[in-house]
């Protein structure tokens, strides 16, 4: 499995049918590792659940990190908050391709009203493994931080998240 997918965590992170083709006659130890997967995610989210969410906490970058470093593909997920900071939901709203994610302000906001959510954190990762934001990323951000002013919808935080590291457009005076 090293040899097909490179590390630990890159193993953890693959699809339950990556982590079947690469075991065709071990199906159990497959599933074993998604269940390991599943746990640890599970435990992550957990701690988050403890207190108030700020988008630079080492329990969400820890989370976030666990949940979004490896995967192959881009992953658009949107963290919903309560008037505490409190975490609602975690949702994956858009899967991309290797260098995008399509961010859709409509869906993002209408799932926000639907949770009574007051504020919310943009997370996506980079599968280059460079968490550098990029014009298309900045440019989005802005147009969902004015749409969601209208509702009195507070954007706290977009993190980007990679294998190298990860950004907080908060912190680079982007949003």
């Amino acid at each position: 499995m090293l040899d097909e997918f490179g590390t630990l965590p890159a193993i953890l992170a693959a699809e339950p049918a990556q982590l079947h083709a690469c075991l065709p006659e071990d199906g159990h130890v497959a599933d074993l590792l998604v269940a390991m997967r599943v746990a640890m995610l599970h435990s992550l989210r957990t701690r988050l659940s403890e207190s108030p969410i700020l988008s630079t906490s080492e329990a969400l970058t820890n989370y976030l990190f666990a949940s979004l470093a490896y995967n192959t593909i881009e992953h658009l997920r949107v963290l919903y908050l309560n008037s505490s900071n409190r975490l609602l939901r975690d949702e994956l709203m858009s899967r991309g391709t290797v260098n995008q994610a399509p961010l859709y302000p409509r869906e993002i906001l209408k799932r926000a009203l639907e949770l009574g959510a007051t504020a919310l954190i943009l997370v996506h990762n980079h599968p280059s493994g460079d968490p550098t934001p990029c014009q298309a990323d900045v440019k989005a951000t802005a147009h969902l931080v004015a749409a969601a002013r209208t509702l009195d919808i507070a954007v706290h935080d977009h993190l980007i998240i990679a294998r190298t590291g990860w950004r907080s457009l908060r912190a680079e005076g982007l949003v």
